[in-house]
This record gives C-alpha cells, sequence and structure tokens, in this order.
C-alpha cells in the first residue's frame, strides 16, 4: 500500500514538474526527436526493404500521409504548451512554414546552380565568368532573338489586351454575350503546341509549279483571289508578326474574361452619375471604367508579358527559330540540347529570370494594395 501511494506521488510529480516551462521544452523536444526518429525509420524501410512493392507502396502512403499529420500535430501541440504570446506567433508558421520551405528548397536551389553553372563552360566544370554573358549580349543570333522577344512582348500584349478589352466592354450586356464570348474564349483549350500545329496549316506553302496545289487556307484564299501564294513563315521580320497573331489569338480569350468580370464590378451608380454629368459613353468609358479597373488590367498586361518573354512552343513547332524567329526560350533550348553548352544555356535561362520578375514584383505589389483596398 505505501509502495503504490509512493509509486502515485512520483507521477504526480512528474505530471507537475512536466506542466513548468522547462518541463514543456524538454517534453517537446522529447516529443519531437522521437518524431523524426519514427519518419528516419520509414525512409531507412524504404530505401533498403526488399518486400514486394504492393507493400512498398502502402507503406510509402502511410509514412508520407500520416507522418506530414504527425509533424504537423506535434508542432501544433508544442505551439499550445509554450506562453499564449509565443503559441500565437508560432501557429501561423507550424501550418505554413513546412510549405513555405519546401517551396523554397525546389525554386531557390535550381535557381544557384543555374547562377552558378551560368559562369562554367560548354561540360559546367571549367570557370569561364563572364563569357557566357557576353555572348548572349554580343552575339548576332542572340540580339536576334532579344529584338524578336521585343516584339512579342509590345506587338502580342498590345493586341491581345486591346482585342480582349474592347471584345468585353461591346459584349457586355448584349443578348449574346455568352455565345460571343465562348466562342473566342475557346482557343485558350487548346495546348500551345496544337494551336502551332492549327496555324502552321493555315501558313503552309507549297512552292511554285505546275500541278501544285496549295493545301494552306491563307495561300489557297490568296491564289482563289489570283494573288501569288507566299512562304508566310519565311518573310523575315514579317513571320514574327505571323507568329506574334497565334499568341493574340490564344491570349484574346483570357484577357476577354478576365477584364469583363472586372467591368461588370464597376458600380451602375458611378456610370449613371457620369451621364447625368453630361459624359457620353466613351468619357464614361476612359474617365470611370478604366481607373476602376486599372489594377485588372495591370495584372492582365503582366500576365501576357510573362508569357511573352517566355514563349516557346509556337516557335518551336511552327519555324524551330529559323528565318529569323528565334525566341529567348528556343534559344535556351539549343544552347542546352542541341549544340550542349550548358555554361550558355544557363546564362540564357538566368537573362530570362531577371527579366521576368521584376513584372512579378509589380504583380504582387498590386495584389497586396488590392488586398489593402479590400
Amino acid at each position: 500500500m505505501l509502495n503504490s501511494q509512493n509509486t502515485e506521488e512520483k507521477i504526480n510529480g512528474v505530471l507537475r514538474w512536466i506542466k513548468t516551462i522547462p518541463g514543456r521544452i524538454i517534453t517537446s523536444i522529447v516529443i519531437l526527436a522521437a518524431t523524426f526518429l519514427i519518419l528516419q525509420q520509414g525512409y531507412l524501410f524504404l530505401s533498403t526493404s526488399q518486400t514486394s512493392k504492393l507493400v512498398q507502396i502502402l507503406v510509402a502512403i502511410v509514412w508520407g500521409v500520416g507522418g506530414v499529420a504527425l509533424m504537423f500535430w506535434v508542432a501544433n501541440w508544442i505551439a499550445e504548451q509554450l506562453p499564449k504570446n509565443w503559441g500565437r506567433l508560432l501557429q501561423p508558421f507550424i501550418f505554413v512554414g513546412p510549405a513555405v520551405l519546401i517551396m523554397g528548397w525546389f525554386l531557390a536551389i535550381p535557381v544557384v546552380r543555374t547562377l552558378i553553372a551560368s559562369f562554367r563552360g560548354a561540360l559546367g566544370r571549367d570557370w569561364v565568368g563572364l563569357q557566357n554573358y557576353v555572348f548572349a549580349f554580343t552575339d548576332a543570333r542572340m540580339l536576334e532573338t532579344f529584338r524578336n522577344n521585343l516584339l512579342w512582348l509590345v506587338f502580342g500584349t498590345f493586341f491581345s489586351v486591346g482585342f480582349g478589352l474592347l471584345i468585353a466592354v461591346l459584349a457586355d450586356r448584349t443578348r449574346w454575350e455568352v455565345v460571343y464570348k465562348s466562342i473566342i474564349f475557346t482557343p485558350m483549350a487548346i495546348s500551345f503546341v496544337g494551336a502551332g500545329v492549327i496555324w502552321k496549316f493555315i501558313y503552309t506553302y507549297k512552292g511554285e509549279g505546275v500541278g501544285i496545289q496549295e493545301i494552306g487556307l491563307l495561300n489557297a484564299i490568296v491564289t482563289a483571289l489570283g494573288g501569288t501564294p507566299q512562304p508566310w513563315l519565311s518573310l523575315a521580320p514579317w513571320n514574327n508578326l505571323f507568329l506574334i497573331v497565334i499568341m493574340v489569338w490564344l491570349q484574346t480569350g483570357y484577357c476577354m474574361v478576365i477584364i469583363s468580370s472586372a467591368i461588370k464590378g464597376v458600380p451602375a451608380e458611378l456610370l449613371e452619375a457620369a451621364r447625368i454629368d453630361g459624359a457620353t459613353e466613351v468619357q464614361a468609358f476612359l474617365n470611370v471604367t478604366v481607373p476602376y479597373i486599372q489594377g485588372t488590367l495591370i495584372t492582365v498586361i503582366t500576365t501576357v508579358v510573362i508569357f511573352s518573354l517566355k514563349t516557346f512552343d509556337v516557335v518551336r513547332v511552327m519555324t524551330g527559330g529559323n528565318n529569323g524567329t528565334n525566341v529567348i526560350a528556343n534559344e535556351f533550348y539549343l544552347q542546352s540540347f542541341t549544340y550542349s553548352h550548358a555554361g550558355r544555356a544557363a546564362a540564357i535561362a538566368t537573362i530570362l529570370l531577371l527579366a521576368v520578375t521584376p513584372i512579378i514584383v509589380n504583380n504582387l505589389r498590386q495584389f497586396n494594395k488590392g488586398r489593402k483596398g479590400f
């Protein structure tokens, strides 16, 4: 009887000590260490096990899902054991922190490795300093590539957003609005490669001669009207504009949908007040609607700009970058997989990343402004 009382007192003493701050900290460390030990044993089992694939798959599922759930539970329990102020500060990081760390791991490491590789030679071994960047900004083909991307950026963005805005305004509140917008949005469902194949048939040129029949839609129309068929994809620099048409065809639907939803959010009271003050429809649109949807317009523009900077599929399928149509992403592909020059490919990828970064930062700023306004 005495021994049982002593045992109970010891247990109560341990429980009281665990409730103290030092006890909570040490208990948390022990539980956390035990959690990592359990997860490590699961990893060792999966990496060295000779059991059947089915058993390994089941263990992997239980280990992965259960391990993540266990880590969250343990981390949340530890936060609850800390003083309330500390717990409140830690809980957001507990739930968001792992995802941020994993994303940072998968994003930061490739960027750093690519940056380091951009200072190395073709095989990625010899240190060549800035030679790859000198090549990128002095080689005639690369300068032509930058010029082409600038054409895509300016004309592609202007016409995509312009047509999207125009259609969104004209189709708004019309009887067949849904039909019009559905037809214009349909190309968004087609992959870039698929769009390239479709438009390649439109631009196809068979050449001149007896018995040659044009199968390309554009040349068939030209021939039917008495004109001479043209090799549209070889007519530099106009062939770049013919390729940009495909981008406009694909992106106009996206721009229209986003801008249309923003226009529908403009308060009717503001437009009515502008009309009462004597403003025409055009003046009301320019002075009321456009300022109200400015944030949406900037977001749409920056999104299309990013797409134009990293365009690859259409050029690769249509021309392969030949006849003066090369772009940055295609040159990266050529340097990496055709010419086997890892250093130049990494430098081109780094330049593309640096070109896109300010646009992404601007998008994030617009997003934060929208949150504060909301």
